[in-house]
């Protein structure tokens, strides 16, 4: 049977078909042509992120991710089920404690980490269950349990300390307990509290609004250092935008979830913000003058968990206050 070889079918079919490859062509022109655009929107993304992290010093994209994060985690605990609130509080300040143990050996303090650890875990369901009582009782134990482990350790005839050492050393111990479990369990206190989880809540966003607004309008607007010689860029510009933010949140969280006044919401934001301010100033001042930049790199744009907890810690404690004065 004849027909037309296969070679000249296909040039016989393009023949008839003129447009088919005119739509190729088309087609893989614009396909070049998003490949193109996209690897150029991909570069000048790469550009803008490399800007911004040579300004702020950090991962913004990170950090922005992992705040949401630990911000929807928060949400879950305090607003579905308050119980979940121990689990978070419990793994925050074990890391957080542990990174200032290990930050103080690194600036040449002996602080035991196992005790120091272990301490700010069981002191969380203690507060929690045992009130502001338990809270005290807790700590104070543990900073028996952390003096006396260190004390323990000087025994041994080669890993003895001399007495200033000594001191240095057991005062650090007490100072990690004092500064992260103690501060950090105000607020699992005030959870427990009926009615609590909403002032937790309140204090939070107000702290988190004086940071990213001082921030903010640091990174616009500061040109004037607020402590240099503590914190280089920390600006009076930064503080007013912080000021304001926490002006208007308290107002806000005032009104709408704590059922207080529009002064009180001031007075609040006013009280957060100080407080905010001067965890933040000391905590860079302990940063310091043990030498180092963040407390560990344990979050990608944070640093590590008790250079985002700065603030918050002492907060927690004027949040408490504020809750039994007025709530």
């Amino acid at each position: 049977m004849t027909g037309v070889p296969e070679g000249d079918r296909s040039d016989a079919d393009d023949q008839r078909h003129p447009g088919r490859d005119d739509l190729r062509a088309q087609l893989h022109a614009k396909r070049v042509d998003l490949e193109r655009q996209f690897e150029v929107s991909r570069a000048h993304f790469d550009e803008a992120q490399e800007r911004i992290n040579a300004r702020t010093g950090r991962n913004l994209l990170g950090a922005v991710l992992i705040g949401l994060v630990f911000g929807g985690a928060l949400l879950l605990s305090l607003l579905v089920f308050k119980e979940l609130f121990m689990v978070f509080a419990v793994v925050v300040a074990a890391f957080s404690s542990s990174e200032l143990a290990s930050a103080l050996r690194h600036g040449g303090y002996r602080v035991p980490r196992i005790p120091t650890v272990a301490v700010a875990i069981i002191a969380v369901p203690v507060a929690y269950y045992g009130g502001a009582a338990g809270q005290l009782v807790a700590v104070l134990a543990g900073m028996a349990l952390v003096v006396c482990w260190r004390l323990v350790e000087q025994v041994p005839a080669g890993s003895r300390s001399d007495g200033r050492a000594l001191a240095r050393d057991l005062g650090a111990g007490i100072f990690v307990q004092a500064y992260v479990t103690f501060l950090a369990t105000f607020a699992v206190v005030l959870v427990a509290a009926d009615g609590g989880q909403w002032w937790t809540l309140a204090f939070v966003l107000v702290a988190v609004a004086a940071d990213t607004g001082a921030y903010a309008s640091g990174l616009a607007f500061g040109k004037h250092p607020m402590a240099p010689v503590i914190s280089p860029k920390k600006t009076w510009e930064g503080f007013a935008g912080g000021a304001a933010a926490a002006l208007v949140v308290g107002v806000l969280a005032a009104l709408f979830m704590l059922g207080q006044p529009w002064w009180f919401g001031l007075a609040f934001g006013a009280a957060i913000l100080l407080s905010a301010t001067l965890g933040d100033l000391a905590e860079s001042l302990v940063k310091r003058d043990l030498g180092i930049k963040d407390m560990s790199s344990w979050l990608p744009g944070h640093g590590g968990f008790l250079d985002r907890l700065d603030s918050i810690l002492p907060s927690a404690a004027v949040a408490f206050a504020a809750f039994h004065l007025f709530g």
